[in-house]
């Protein structure tokens, strides 16, 4: 249920917002925090914010969640201030109560935050333009850039285990021996292509664990919707959406970028003929990304880079394989059997991608040269 009008000005008044509360819309893209678009009439213009309530029951230490994305924003607008140049519309600036926090606490504990609102930028549910997916490619090379020099020690873990693909078939394994819903009989094929990728998929995880990839600060969630664009360039503006920013390995930002922006299909396509790995769009992907991020990577993620995709795409898989296992306990679906068409279509694209890996690694040496 939406909140109140009332409410919605009580607390944009505690992040002090200036002039004349005019009206506010339920912003529907997400699916974890209840946001809003609040407008306010100040010096003869509508001046417009972001205003989230966050979802306490996904993010139990939303105190964590901010105290990281605040740190990382500041980070960044500091660097882009040091240039010269204007940081307004390149990254996202949190408003702050009387009491100096980037979050007010309302009612019986709901976690309220509020930033500005980007003007003139549009975002990308999905796309096939090249142009969108190779600027989306040099947003998350930027953000990566950016924080190259940030202390990761400092960032908390606020999902801990979050891509640990060890840990994701360990998860699938006691789902198997449970057997809690009925299910593993008919998903034998699945468990069997899933297992088979074990070695491939973990790789990347059990080289950060062995010290030969280092941690980074890493958004997890590096979807092209979690970009804003200039709604008339067409420009890449600012990387949103930062509830997850945390220590992670450059190669799963990649990975899970690749996942997204260059599959043939929706996650849940039934005709499995029509999965594969579009390498155009690939390329346009790492074209953004790796011509970015320059000679920042050591020599061993360079190698990696592709890998990070295999591992992503193989990790997804598996836990949509694990909830239908378990009876559709974690994945939200639509219709039945969701969580096994997933299941599936991510199959067949982490298989397409490891006939292409030597491939897709050439077009990341290519870029890195």
């Amino acid at each position: 249920m939406a909140d109140s009008r009332e409410k919605i000005i009580h607390v944009c008044g505690l992040f002090n917002l200036q002039g004349e509360f005019r009206s506010f819309e339920v912003i529907n893209s997400g699916h974890i925090n209840t946001t809003y678009r609040v407008y306010f009439w100040r010096d003869g213009e509508l001046k417009d914010y972001i205003l989230q309530k966050v979802n306490t029951y996904v993010f139990r230490d939303p105190v964590a969640v901010m105290a990281n994305i605040s740190s990382v924003t500041e980070f960044i607008r500091a660097k882009i201030k040091a240039t010269g140049v204007t940081a307004k519309r390149n990254v996202l600036h949190y408003s702050t109560t009387d009491c100096g926090e980037y979050y007010t606490i309302v009612g019986e504990g709901e976690f309220w935050r509020c930033c500005r609102y980007i003007d003139d930028s549009v975002s990308f549910e999905q796309t096939d333009d090249l142009k969108i997916i190779e600027e989306s490619g040099k947003a998350f090379g930027e953000f990566q850039t950016y924080l190259s020099d940030f202390p990761v020690e400092k960032l908390s873990i606020v999902i801990p285990h979050f891509h640990n693909t060890v840990r994701r078939y360990d998860a699938l394994r006691d789902a198997i021996g449970e057997n809690a819903a009925g299910r593993v009989d008919e998903v034998k094929d699945l468990i069997e292509g899933y297992l088979a990728l074990e070695e491939l998929a973990t790789r990347s995880y059990r080289l950060q664990k062995a010290g030969v990839l280092p941690l980074r600060v890493t958004h997890n969630d590096t979807k092209t919707s979690n970009v804003l664009f200039d709604a008339k360039t067409r420009e890449h503006l600012s990387v949103i959406d930062l509830d997850t920013v945390m220590p992670g390995l450059v190669a799963f930002d990649f990975g899970d970028a690749i996942r997204v922006a260059a599959s043939t299909v929706d996650e849940d396509e039934k005709d499995l003929s029509k999965v594969a790995l579009d390498l155009q769009k690939y390329e346009a992907f790492t074209r953004g990304f790796v011509g970015v991020l320059g000679d920042m990577l050591t020599e061993d993620e360079k190698k990696t880079l592709a890998l990070g995709a295999v591992a992503m795409t193989a990790e997804c898989g598996v836990r949509f394989l694990t909830d239908y296992i378990n009876g559709d306990k974690y994945f939200r679906i639509h219709y039945p059997d969701q969580n096994l068409a997933r299941a599936r279509c991510h199959l067949t694209l982490t298989e397409d991608m490891v006939k292409k890996l030597d491939e897709m690694q050439s077009i990341v040496n290519k870029y890195c040269e």
